[in-house]
């Protein structure tokens, strides 16, 4: 089997990350091909923003545990110590497409070299909020951007699980 086949069909969400930091070249591979998902007519509506500040990281990780409405203390990014934030642009008509592509894009490559990830939720409650457009200000965004996902990165405290089977009638053949 190809690489590339083989990322797609062993990449599992992990829910357990060990608290080191993932390598600068992973990080920026990973970003990288981030950045060369498929996008509505090539219109590159999605931005990444790329957390490993870990005061950030963790003021983030707050506000995504409270709109979840789980209990203080609560970890929803797992523990993993960087979290990819995409964004895209609502006036792109395709951008909720093209944002979930970019996460796609990121989660396998992030497999490919070996580092684990998961998508996490509320990145559009996230950006709704004050806390949200406070932050995209701060960082010099402008636009009407819409919190698409958290691409949640490090590395895996444990074996992945092993895939559940695939659903029967999961592609209907037309020949």
């Amino acid at each position: 089997m190809n690489e590339t086949l083989k990322v797609l069909e062993t990449r599992r969400s992990c829910r357990n990350f060990k608290p080191d930091m993932i390598k600068k070249d992973e990080l920026d591979a990973i970003l990288r091909a981030g950045t060369y998902a498929a996008t509505g007519m090539g219109k590159q509506s999605p931005i990444i923003i790329a957390v490993t500040n870990k005061e950030l990281r963790d003021e983030i990780m707050e506000e995504n545990r409270k709109i979840g409405g789980w209990q203080e203390g609560f970890d929803p990014f797992y523990g993993a110590p960087v979290i990819l934030v995409v964004l895209a642009n609502k006036a792109v008509r395709t951008y909720m497409y093209d944002g979930s592509l970019v996460m796609g894009n990121l989660m396998n490559a992030a497999e490919s070299l070996g580092v684990a990830s998961i998508w996490i939720h509320r990145a559009k409650e996230e950006f709704e909020s004050e806390f949200g457009k406070n932050l995209l200000k701060k960082l010099g965004v402008e636009g009407e951007f819409e919190g698409i996902g958290h691409c949640a990165l490090g590395y895996a405290a444990e074996p992945a699980k092993a895939p559940a089977p695939r659903k029967e009638n999961y592609v209907y053949r037309v020949e």
